[in-house]
């Protein structure tokens, strides 16, 4: 899957990925009202206008980038009707050719870990039949357990054809009251990093391994100390726009092939109707302003990986 992906960034020159992120006041009003009509003021309506929301924008922009990024947590919040949206959101992009990671951030030890790993990139068997639970072609996962939380999600990456990224360096404000912290001389972000590489180093695709790592955008300067460290991991990085990471500064995330670097949009794109830039869309047509934010964001980004 990571030849895929990497195949897709260069056909489509957009190093992106679109974080389907919802929350309901995201959603405009005329989409919401649709589905209170229907299913009424419930998790179920609720869940019904993330949907058609997300259906809307996956419509707008799937010919112009490579992957979607549905955080789970959005979905939780609305109980089993959020999941099903989420998953019919993952679902449908993926009929439109888009390569699914699915942002769960799970992290647990032995059998746990390997049913996270099986019911979202694997295969569950039931008696004599084996079924996807749900089709994502990556997942984020926390290594803070260690090999024995990572471990079984590389089996099944191995077994799928499949990829994760690994949390390294993330780009929320309080991060470094863990991830900076000093042992031995070496922060522990890097100590991680080392570990990405060596597990990398077990599941290669053509020149990238199944196995990336998460580094925020807020940092460039560790971005490029921990690319050097990663060579052949494709670095999954957030934090561009709605949360400070500017195009100017994303240059150290890539290698010299121009690749190397995804970058996650999410508030930026899916709310961009919201934003004075794109206020002219109004809600009605909050779709084409998440297409014209991507195209914006294709332009920008240019300025770090193009030589």
């Amino acid at each position: 899957m990571i030849n895929e992906l990497v195949n897709k960034i260069k056909k489509l020159d957009a190093p992106i990925v679109v974080g389907l992120d919802p929350m309901l006041d995201y959603v405009p009003q005329h989409i919401q009202k649709a589905a209170f009509d229907q299913y009424g003021e419930t998790l179920e309506g609720a869940a019904e206008a993330i949907w058609q929301y997300n259906k809307g924008i996956i419509d707008s922009i799937y010919d112009l980038i490579p992957a979607v990024k549905p955080q789970i947590a959005m979905y939780e919040q609305f109980g089993v009707p959020g999941l099903v949206a989420f998953n019919k959101t993952c679902e449908y992009a993926k009929s439109k050719g888009l390569v699914i990671i699915g942002d769960i951030k799970r992290g647990d030890i032995g059998s746990t870990s390997k049913a996270y790993a099986i019911g979202h990139i694997g295969k569950v068997k039931v008696g004599s039949k084996s079924y996807h639970g749900f089709c994502e072609d990556f997942v984020t996962v926390n290594p803070y357990l260690g090999s024995d939380g990572v471990r079984p999600f590389m089996e099944v990456c191995k077994e799928e054809k499949k990829g994760m990224f690994i949390l390294v360096k993330t780009s929320n404000p309080s991060s470094g009251e863990f991830q900076d912290q000093e042992i031995n001389g070496k922060p522990l972000y890097e100590m991680v990093a080392e570990k990405v590489a060596g597990w990398g180093e077990e599941l290669m695709g053509d020149s990238y391994s199944y196995v990336g790592a998460v580094v925020g955008a807020t940092y460039p300067k560790m971005g490029e100390a921990l690319r050097k460290i990663m060579p052949k991991a494709y670095i999954l990085v957030p934090g561009y726009g709605a949360q400070g990471g500017q195009a100017k500064d994303l240059a150290p995330f890539f290698n010299e092939d121009g690749l190397g670097a995804i970058i996650n949009s999410s508030r930026g794109i899916i709310c961009a109707y919201k934003q004075d830039a794109y206020s002219r869309f109004g809600a009605e047509h909050y779709a084409e302003a998440s297409r014209q934010a991507v195209l914006d964001m294709k332009e920008d980004l240019k300025q770090a990986y193009v030589k």
